[in-house]
Formats: structure tokens, C-alpha cells, sequence
């Protein structure tokens, strides 16, 4: 006999797990968070916030949303990567990054409501456990999954209590691993995965010191540090991270994965930070370092019956691009109105299925999207003379060389500038932050192509209503006090919304009567003139890719879901169809 029940019990508290509770809890259903250890994250780990995962927080609450910004380091400090010999040494290039190029920030600005900046996981973390707690999610900390068995009814699964060392069951209806790269819940599904695990070793070194004479007059997240021998395991080179400007700080730094990991004490810590500051007197706080290893390695499929693994279980990767925590949210922000529409009885189970439909294929997309980022550091190297191997003089002196006068010089000095910009598909890949179309049964395109990238898809984001692709964000106006407004603040909180313009009025009452025999609330938003919103600009009618008497059915995490380009003869018939088979309804 179990000691607690719930709807949905999710193993560990990450972004991934936290998101997770604060969605479900949002959305009224009962859940429980556990996490094997006493407190959340103790290191600022993730840190890169894109403007999808601030549209989930938004999405949460503007409470939420304000807060995350009031840790962040804004958009602008995150600033141009800057690559150096060491930070008191010889700049040798740098790139405006994560939408400081002025083309880049009208994108951005374009594209979301939202703005990206840098947020330590050890504040996102904690924003989103108590956003759980707060609104009825059931946490219990320095508690141990030990394993699950599932049955046609729902899943038991056997904790530890740490403190008083007592095993005890839960039994859910559904089960969460959001457990990490290395995922108890995922290997007792026995899930398949492709690719590696260790491929590189990596150390970490957190500390504080004053080095704002170094870098504030150059602000950046991400120092990149060229010195002889600095291509050794890792991500390619030394690293100095800006975690809190300017005097808390992360350097990472590789070693050779065929060798044991190195012990990482006070005096080597405060030696690598020496070396790649670039000040042999530099006195650090060494506040923790710890060795790990990258990883390529994702999902191919992320559930097993009723058990669901998101984040860091289901993709494995570095931090190039900065996509863990950001994947990760995203994830939960999928699943959850999935599981809630279950829970409560207003979906068939079969809707659970488009979870991994849906996200497997974002896990593949952003594990191989991380390593490549590592790889191509490669030119860089190249275009320095870093590749000589233990030959630190030569190297010194190919470094050296970009100073000289002649063609050679110069040639070198183009090829430096090239593969300093090509690191734009790490560092400013918009198209890879915003541009997931979904493809499964819980998207029906009623045969619509699926529109192709005309830019380069990993580089700029490109908006669309076609079903699976999140709605685009456009101002529209408040008829009544003018106010502007997204598109994406009129649709979301856990429901699903249609939207229509004039000639459209059949659609808001096909959504009312498909609502009632659905048991479903359907937010309705007409947009023209004389309307609860208009739409001055014009920007929706452009955007909307739908006639005024069209209508896009939007669900609840903002991703279309169908689209009727313009009034059909039976608006409701059409409309319950579409419903009915997003979810996984049947004849019902």
C-alpha cells in the first residue's frame, strides 16, 4: 500500500523538474517534487536564458517574468564574446553575441515580447521551486528515487528518505524523470539513445574576485582565452564566464578525458585563474570547482508508457549555445497542459504520446547543434597556429605573426576575422532558440505545407502559423485603453485560445459549443477594428497568414495547433474535428 498519492510525481527539482511542478501546479493538478539532495542547485551552472524560455516565465505570471529579470545581467552586459591571449593581455577578436549586433537585435525585438539575458541557474532554479510550492506542488528534499513499476493504472514508485534512511512508495498516475544526464528513471525505462557519453573532460572553478579593470569597459558573459596548449580536452580553450559582474566568476578548462580527472585544490584553482586573467598576484575566494565531462548523447524517444523523462535525461550535451536549461523548461512547458488535459479528463491518453513526437526531435536537434559548436573553434585555431601541438614556441610565434606586415599577415588576419564571426551559430543562433515547429497528433495541418526557411534557419528566427509552429508575437492594441499587448500574452495559462477577425464571428461560437461538449475553456480573441483588440499596425493581419474570417486554434503552450485560412460552410463540425483529433478524442 502506498503512503502518498498523487496525479504526478516528478524525480528531481532542476529547471527541467521545477518548471515541471510550477506548470502542473498552475494548471490545477495535484503533484509532488523530490530531490535527492537538502537544497537546489549550489552552482550557477546554466546561465543563458533565450526568449523562449522567458515566454514560459511570462507565461507563469508577470511576477515570474519580473523576477527572472531582476537577477538576470541584462541582455546588453552579456555583451560581444571576447577573444583573448588572457584578460590583462592582447585581445585578438571579438563578436557581438546573443543579439547585441544591432541587425540581430531588431530580430530579437521583432520576435518576442521577451528579452534574453543571463540568469545563474542558481536563481532560475529556485524562481521555479517556489513558484511550485506557492501554488500547491507538494516538495520533499533529501529524497531518493530508487525505482518505479507501472501498471495499466498508474505508476508506484519507491523513494528514500535520506534523513531517516525509511524506504516508501507513491503511487501516481504519471511519473517525471527530470533526474539529469545520469537518469535513474530513464535507464530503469531502458530508453533508447544514440550517441556518447565523455566524450571531453571539463573543469569548472568558481570564484570572486575584482577584475572589473579587465572587462568592464568590454562587458561580456564569455571571455574566451587563446593560449598555447589551451586546446586540450573541454570545449576547445580556457574560458573565463562572467556569473556576476564583475566579481563573481567561472573559468572552465579542460584536461585529457584518457586521463584521471585532475584534483582541482586551492593552489592549482588559483594558478588556472592566474594564468588566464593573466595576473600573476591575483588573489582568489575559491568558492567550489568540480570536474565533469561532455557528453553527446539524446533520447530517441522520451517516454515509456506512463513514465516521461525531460531536460538533462533526455539530452546530453555541452553548454555550447546555451541550450540545457532553456531545452529543458521548454520540455516541461510541452508536457505539462498534456498531462493536465489527461488528469482532468479532458484529453485521451493518446495525447501523451505526441510528447516525444514532438520534443525527441528538439533533444537530437540541440545535442548535435552543441558538439558541432565545439568543432568549430577549430578554424580559430587554425587561423592562429594553435595546432602545433606541445610546440608552444612555434605556436607563440604563429600567434605572433598576425602583427606582421605582407600578404601572408594580413591573409591571416581575414582568416582570424572569418572564423571569429562563423561563431555566430553558437553565439547568436536565434533560428535555433525560436525556431521549433512541431510535427505529431496533436497538430493537424489538414494537408498545408509546411512553409521553407527562406534565411538560414539555424541563424534567424522565421515566424509562421502553420500548425505546430509557435504562434508569432505581434503588438495589437486594447481597444479600451489602448495598452499594447502581445499575441502571445492573449493566448496560453493552461488553455487553449482562437483567434479571428472580422466575418469570424462563427468561429467564437463553434469554440464555445466545441468547449462545452469537450469540457474544454477556450479563450476566444477577435482582432479589427471595433474589436476587444486592433490591430493598428497592421502586423497581425501580415503575421496571421489567415483571412479576417479565418481563424488559428492555439494551444495552451502557444504552438498552433490547426488553422482554417478562412470561413468554412460548418465551423463547428470543422472545429470539433480538429479538437477532437488533437485530443486523441476519438468519436467522443
Amino acid at each position: 500500500m502506498s503512503e502518498i498519492t498523487t496525479d504526478i510525481l516528478t524525480i528531481g527539482t532542476g529547471p527541467a523538474g521545477s518548471a515541471a511542478a510550477a506548470l502542473l501546479s498552475s494548471y490545477g493538478v495535484d503533484n509532488m517534487l523530490v530531490n535527492r539532495y537538502r537544497w537546489l542547485a549550489d552552482t550557477p551552472r546554466a546561465h543563458i536564458t533565450n526568449q523562449r524560455t522567458m515566454e514560459v516565465l511570462r507565461d507563469l505570471g508577470p511576477e515570474v517574468e519580473a523576477e527572472a529579470y531582476l537577477h538576470a545581467t541584462d541582455q546588453d552586459l552579456m555583451g560581444e564574446n571576447v577573444f583573448c591571449e588572457s584578460l590583462a593581455g592582447e585581445e585578438i577578436g571579438r563578436m557581438k553575441s546573443w543579439g547585441k549586433h544591432p541587425l540581430s537585435r531588431a530580430e530579437h525585438r521583432l520576435s518576442s515580447p521577451c528579452f534574453m539575458n543571463d540568469l545563474p541557474q542558481t536563481f532560475m532554479e529556485p524562481l521555479l521551486f517556489k513558484t511550485a510550492c506557492a501554488r500547491g506542488t507538494q516538495a520533499r528534499m533529501s529524497t531518493e528515487y530508487l525505482t518505479h513499476e507501472q501498471d495499466a493504472d498508474g505508476v508506484t514508485a519507491t523513494l528514500l528518505d535520506r534523513l531517516s534512511k525509511r524506504e516508501y512508495q507513491v503511487r501516481s498516475k504519471f511519473l517525471i524523470g527530470a533526474d539529469g544526464g545520469n537518469s535513474a528513471v530513464a535507464a530503469h525505462c531502458e530508453l533508447p539513445f544514440e550517441g556518447k557519453m565523455g566524450v571531453g573532460g571539463s573543469m569548472n572553478i568558481l570564484f570572486r574576485a575584482d577584475l572589473s579593470k579587465y572587462v568592464a569597459h568590454r562587458p561580456s558573459v564569455l571571455y574566451w582565452i587563446m593560449q598555447p596548449g589551451a586546446d586540450v580536452g573541454g570545449i576547445g580553450m580556457g574560458l573565463v564566464r562572467m556569473v556576476r559582474p564583475w566579481y563573481e566568476w567561472l573559468i572552465v578548462w579542460g584536461y585529457d578525458i584518457h586521463q584521471p580527472a585532475p584534483q582541482v585544490t586551492p593552489e592549482f584553482a588559483a594558478g588556472v585563474a592566474r594564468q588566464l586573467v593573466g595576473d600573476p598576484d591575483l588573489e582568489i575566494e575559491l568558492l567550489s570547482a568540480n570536474t565533469w565531462t561532455v557528453n553527446n548523447m539524446y533520447a530517441t524517444s522520451m517516454q515509456r508508457g506512463r513514465v516521461f523523462i525531460i531536460g538533462d535525461a533526455a539530452h546530453r550535451h555541452p553548454p555550447s549555445n546555451g541550450l540545457g536549461s532553456n531545452t529543458s523548461i521548454q520540455d516541461a512547458y510541452n508536457l505539462a497542459w498534456k498531462l493536465a488535459a489527461v488528469v482532468h479528463g479532458q484529453a485521451g491518453a493518446a495525447l501523451l504520446d505526441s510528447y516525444s513526437a514532438e520534443r525527441a526531435p528538439i533533444a537530437k536537434q540541440i545535442v548535435t547543434r552543441a558538439n558541432q559548436s565545439i568543432a568549430e573553434f577549430g578554424p580559430i585555431f587554425r587561423s592562429l597556429g594553435m595546432t602545433g601541438g606541445t610546440d608552444y614556441a612555434r605556436i607563440k610565434a604563429s600567434m605572433d605573426a598576425r602583427c606582421d606586415a605582407g600578404i601572408d599577415a594580413e591573409k591571416q588576419r581575414a582568416a582570424i576575422r572569418d572564423a571569429i564571426d562563423f561563431k555566430k551559430y553558437e553565439f547568436d543562433a536565434h533560428g535555433v532558440e525560436m525556431n521549433q515547429r512541431y510535427q505529431s497528433g496533436a497538430v493537424v495541418t489538414d494537408g498545408q505545407m509546411e512553409p521553407a526557411f527562406e534565411l538560414d534557419a539555424e541563424l534567424h528566427h522565421q515566424s509562421t502559423t502553420w500548425p505546430g509552429a509557435r504562434l508569432p508575437h505581434v503588438w495589437v492594441f486594447e481597444l479600451e485603453s489602448g495598452a499594447q499587448v502581445s499575441t502571445l500574452d492573449l493566448c496560453g495559462r493552461g488553455r487553449f485560445t482562437l483567434f479571428t477577425g472580422i466575418g469570424g464571428e462563427a468561429w467564437l461560437e463553434a469554440a464555445k459549443s466545441a468547449g462545452e461538449s469537450l469540457g474544454l475553456e477556450i479563450r476566444t480573441r477577435a482582432i479589427g477594428p471595433r474589436k476587444a483588440h486592433v490591430d493598428h499596425t497592421g502586423d497581425w493581419a501580415r503575421a496571421s497568414e489567415i483571412s479576417d474570417s479565418g481563424c488559428l486554434l492555439v494551444r495552451p503552450d502557444q504552438h498552433v495547433a490547426w488553422r482554417a485560412e478562412e470561413l468554412v460552410a460548418d465551423p463547428a463540425a470543422e472545429l470539433a474535428r480538429a479538437l477532437k483529433q488533437i485530443m486523441a478524442r476519438g468519436g467522443s
